[in-house]
């Protein structure tokens, strides 16, 4: 499940290309580093939690089946 980068799949080389010079633009060289660590971290946590959800859905899944075998 590749969600959070599902929008880039429509984006051509030219459309990231100028995506990247208008953040360049905007934030300027040194502040770039520190945004692209903030959404590194953001994406992960983004990730752990979807992770989580899912483990938790499976485990409640597999406990209700547990529970008719043992009726």
């Amino acid at each position: 499940m590749n969600f959070p980068l599902a929008f880039i799949q429509n984006l051509g080389w030219m459309e990231l290309l100028v995506i990247g010079a208008i953040i360049l633009l905007v934030f300027g060289p040194r502040r770039l580093p520190e945004i692209a660590e903030a959404f590194g971290k953001s994406i992960r946590k983004f990730k752990s939690a979807t992770n989580e959800v899912q483990n938790e859905v499976k485990r409640e899944i597999n406990s209700e089946k547990q529970d008719e075998k043992d009726d």
